[in-house]
């Protein structure tokens, strides 16, 4: 596999640090281009792998098709990973498949409208839903012979596999998925009004105030709701705790639906844990209207506002040693087996100082990395393969939880009933 990674961030530079320890000798991971708008930091991540010659740095602006495909096939690529913001992931998907690679993202783009209906039907709500984009030139993929395997992280990603796992093998049907995103990372010391984004300052600008969905069979499909919606504490395991969860816009609750109604599924949310802090600043950027895509004009300067809040806000890669605590990211499986009801929560918790020993990388960017980077590995081995676009939930999942255990990637499965 000859790869180009788009976006050299937190996430990017875990996924090179998890494959290069993965495939040190270059069995299925030949070449690696590093790709990032900022040259510097692509170079950056280059360096960190400790001069291994597999791997090199290129500027690239994600969001021009024709300077990907340029670079593409400069650099004979085959595989493209798409690491980059979520606005730049149609051009990148096109640009991978104009050039015949295979393509795999950890997410999807969507576009709220300016005034959501809200209720049943996201296309009410939605230009443009998410994953449809992807999903609706599954033929065109097929038809070429390529695959594109989209939302491969941990949430989406790893949660898909256990679903799918629970599916197949702890019940005979599968009524619910309820995908909890939690953990208690907290800094000792920091000041009380500090705000922490644990991810992509622009992802998590984006997914957590449009309005959030879910599926519900019995009220007749998607259902859109406000932001912050379906508010519920649930017991973490591993010391964590309880969590207040909220509901936020997701993949997850879009492609179950679509792999998982053949075991019964009826119902699909996904919820996560928020700091107070950030909860309280996301509400202001958006009532000041920070968070908008739309250009603006400032004196003789246009500027998009949420650019502008992401390049300035705190940045993921920058909080890393003083953080303690740990994440747990699992789905809350119900369903029935031997005729009886059941329920599971299978889930992946990751300690964030032993992440920063390991991989010189917090968590909450490591434990993404490392649920991409399992994936690229079943596809750079031939063991992930098909014509077409796909989520997880397609394939096998057991190859998937055999390479976890293999890597000390954790993973625990608890009967709650």
């Amino acid at each position: 596999m000859r790869m180009m990674l788009v976006g050299a961030g937190a996430v990017g530079e875990s996924i090179l640090k998890i494959l290069k320890e993965r495939d040190p000798r270059g069995a299925w991971l030949t070449y690696a281009l590093v790709s990032d708008y900022d040259l510097k930091r692509a170079q950056e991540v280059t360096a960190m792998l400790g001069g291994d010659k597999r791997f090199e740095a290129c500027a690239v602006n994600a969001r021009d098709r024709e300077e990907i495909k340029r670079i593409i096939r400069e650099h004979r690529i085959d595989f493209v990973m798409d690491a980059a913001p979520p606005f730049a992931s149609n051009m990148i998907f096109d640009a991978a498949f104009d050039t015949g690679c295979n393509y795999a993202s950890m997410g999807t783009w969507s576009v709220p409208m300016d005034h959501p209906a809200y209720g049943l039907g996201i296309e009410n709500s939605y230009t443009e839903p998410m994953t449809k984009y992807n999903f609706d030139r599954h033929e065109a993929w097929k038809e070429k012979g390529l695959m594109a395997l989209i939302c491969i992280g941990i949430d989406p990603g790893v949660v898909n596999v256990f679903a799918k796992y629970a599916a197949e093998e702890l019940l005979d049907e599968l009524w619910e998925v309820h995908v909890k995103d939690g953990g208690n990372l907290s800094v000792p010391g920091a000041d009380p009004d500090d705000i922490m984004f644990g991810f992509n300052v622009w992802t998590v600008l984006d997914e957590v105030m449009n309005p959030n969905v879910e599926y519900d069979e019995d009220r007749g499909g998607f259902f859109v709701e406000k932001a912050f919606a379906g508010q519920e504490t649930f017991e973490m395991p591993e010391g964590v705790g309880k969590n207040t969860l909220v509901k936020v816009e997701h993949e997850e609750v879009v492609t179950m639906p679509r792999y998982l109604k053949q075991y019964g599924l009826k119902k699909a949310t996904f919820k996560i844990s928020l700091d107070e802090n950030l909860i309280t600043a996301l509400k202001v950027l958006d009532r000041l209207g920070l968070r908008d895509i739309h250009p603006v004009q400032v004196g003789n300067v246009t500027v998009v506002p949420r650019d502008v809040v992401a390049a300035c806000a705190p940045q993921p890669k920058d909080i890393g040693d003083e953080m303690v605590g740990k994440m747990v990211v699992g789905v809350h499986c119900i369903g029935q087996k031997d005729g009886k009801r059941k329920e599971y929560f299978l889930y992946q918790p990751f300690d964030n100082q032993e992440s920063m020993r390991r991989f010189a990388s917090q968590a909450v960017t490591a434990q993404t990395g490392f649920g991409a980077a399992l994936a690229l590995e079943l596809i750079g081995r031939g063991i992930w393969k098909d014509a077409g676009v796909f989520s997880p939930e397609y394939f096998d999942p057991r190859p998937y939880l055999k390479l976890m255990e293999e890597s000390g990637y954790e993973y625990k499965i608890l009967e709650l009933t």
